[in-house]
């Protein structure tokens, strides 16, 4: 009986540490390629950089060649999404942004055009 009360509090053990660690991961700091599809001016390709400072995330958005087109004035937080504002051809918009996996993300511009991202890896 004690062997089956180790092995349960063990088990149990690991599943909380597993857990736990997997709430503190930060997803969204990073650089992400995204492209939004279908837009007037075709399919745009852009670069996110993300990164907290201070406990609040924030970024710029870079095109291809990693110029920087404009700094995100705002990100909102949610559950497990972001929604990110920023000015781009004179146009206010929004980028809302989900995970899909570990390095892939879905979301929308302005609730009109589907986006989709890929993290970018170290060296790449």
């Amino acid at each position: 009986m004690k062997k089956l009360t180790l092995i349960l509090t063990v088990v149990v053990a690991l599943f909380l540490s597993v857990k736990a660690s997997a709430q503190t991961k930060d997803y969204f700091p990073g650089k992400w390629d995204v492209v939004v599809a279908g837009t007037p001016n075709g399919d745009a390709k852009m670069t996110f950089v993300l990164e907290r400072k201070d406990g609040k995330l924030g970024g710029a958005v870079q095109d291809s060649t990693g110029k920087e087109l404009t700094k995100i004035t705002q990100i909102d937080e949610k559950d497990k999404s972001i929604t990110a504002a920023f000015t781009i051809q004179s146009y206010d918009v929004s980028l809302t942004l989900d995970p899909v996996d570990d390095d892939h993300v879905k979301g929308s511009l302005m609730g009109m055009f589907d986006a989709k991202g890929v993290r970018v890896k170290d060296g790449k």
